[in-house]
């Protein structure tokens, strides 16, 4: 089991900087990759970016140049760096970790708002 507890989401100014976090408990050692991924009512969620045990990452083609994901081992904590936010990154964005056993574990989700 893997638990992931996000934070950081707010209001922000279009053009505006944030960063979330999502802390990791459980069986860490059995996390094969983390992932942020984002949600708007009426849609499905969708993968905005990935980072492996090895470190590679991936981005989704619309926040490439714009989100930075990382990962702080010290402290189970992933990050999601997001800069230059417009209006269209408003959703509820997800922590996700995929383990070794094929398991998908998602958090409660953080709601950011991007807005004047």
């Amino acid at each position: 089991q893997v638990q992931l507890v996000e934070s950081g989401g707010r209001l922000v100014q279009p053009g505006g900087s944030l960063r979330l976090s999502c802390a990791i408990t459980g069986n860490i050692a059995s996390i094969d990759s983390l992932g942020w991924f984002r949600q708007t009512p009426g849609t499905q969620r969708e993968a905005v970016a990935r980072i492996s045990a090895s470190g590679n990452t991936w981005y989704k083609d619309f926040v490439k140049g714009r989100f930075t994901i990382s990962r702080e081992s010290a402290t189970d904590t992933v990050y999601l760096q997001m800069n230059n936010l417009k209006v269209e990154d408003t959703a509820v964005y997800y922590c996700n970790a995929f383990t070794q056993q094929r398991i998908d574990y998602f958090g409660k989700g953080t709601p950011v708002t991007v807005s004047s």
